[in-house]
């Protein structure tokens, strides 16, 4: 009889947590959606699941592991003590550890965090990227002057297009002031401001290590937005059900694209992956402008694993149920070399 694989999902928390933490009210909520879902699959998939919720102290990480002992860790943990910047630290201690886990290591998800280091090495390899500059906190505000408007002006490392709003397109310099100092003092982190690239909004969705499978792509449609007006993909646009239905904002498979078009998308994804040490699977943001050119916005190493989301529902058109999907996440995550 074949071994039940011991699956252990790691989530994070907003604050301290207990090393047997009881979830089953949260996992019922919006919040925990894409947790209830991971761990609805590993039980469909006979695995013997267990969890740990993070927040700040990895010496509960490190009594789990000792006592569940699992086969591999399944990793949901995007933040440690409520910071974002620190996920690639998390995995880090995983891989000294020599624990097998799923998604990306700390390199990938290094190069990916930093917007403009991303960028850079993405442009030394000819791949477009918008222009853009880099605002380190404590340092004067100036806008270079080959740096034109409009701009984005954004969280140098955020990520779910938090700190994005319409007040982020800036078409003066008291603006370009203004949203600069306004993230630097909200968010208490750099910024990173870079030329507005007027064009489709399309997620596509990658997985793999040395073999790349590339998802139908996705796009998010700006059904109510006037035609003058910036089509951006802001935190509500994302996320705000109001505001969506509002705007018309959909996300769908990306229609009338020629198959020619689709293989140059697909094939500079796969050089973006491997460019940026990516490794299990990914969600890569681009812009396609009216002349049909490919401009990489970020990478997005673990995307949200929900079911309702774009990453699954891509995977899901090119046949790969949910529950499949997740096995292959962990076989990748099994079979990586780490270090």
């Amino acid at each position: 009889m074949k071994k039940k694989l011991k699956v252990l999902a790691l989530f994070d928390a907003m604050a301290p947590t207990a090393l047997d933490q009881d979830l089953s009210a949260e996992m019922k909520t919006d919040n925990r959606k894409t947790e209830a879902n991971v761990l609805a699959a590993l039980s469909a998939l006979s695995c013997t699941p267990d969890h740990l919720v993070l927040f700040d102290d990895l010496d509960l990480l490190r009594q789990k592991l000792e006592n569940f002992t699992p086969d591999v860790l399944f990793n949901l943990a995007d933040q440690f003590n409520n910071n974002r910047g620190f996920d690639q630290n998390i995995v880090s201690f995983l891989e000294m550890q020599r624990v097998p886990f799923t998604g990306c290591g700390s390199t990938g998800l290094l190069l990916c965090k930093h917007k403009g280091i991303s960028k850079k090495i993405l442009s030394y390899h000819r791949i477009h990227v918008p222009d853009f500059v880099i605002i380190p906190r404590g340092k004067r505000i100036t806008r270079p002057k080959r740096l034109k408007f409009p701009i984005l002006v954004k969280p140098l490392k955020e990520e779910a297009s938090l700190g994005i709003s319409q007040a982020s397109f800036v078409e003066t310099d008291e603006q370009f002031r203004e949203r600069v100092t306004f993230i630097h003092e909200k968010y208490n982190g750099d910024v990173i401001a870079e030329e507005y690239i007027d064009g489709r909004e399309f997620y596509v969705s990658l997985m793999g290590n040395l073999r790349l499978k590339v998802f139908p792509i996705r796009e998010l449609v700006f059904r109510e937005v006037p035609p003058d007006e910036p089509r951006i993909a802001t935190y509500n646009a994302k996320w705000n059900e109001v505001y969506r239905k509002r705007w018309g904002l959909q996300n769908q498979f990306a229609e009338e694209l020629d198959p020619a078009l689709v293989a140059h998308i697909e094939q500079t994804c796969k050089r973006i992956y491997r460019l940026l040490t990516i490794d299990g699977y990914a969600r890569i943001d681009l812009r396609l402008t009216a002349a049909n050119e490919v401009y990489f916005i970020e990478a997005n190493p673990n995307p949200i694993l929900a079911e309702d989301e774009d990453f699954a529902l891509s995977a899901g058109k090119a046949g790969v149920p949910y529950p499949q999907l997740i096995d292959r996440i962990i076989r990748l995550g099994m079979k990586t070399v780490r270090g």
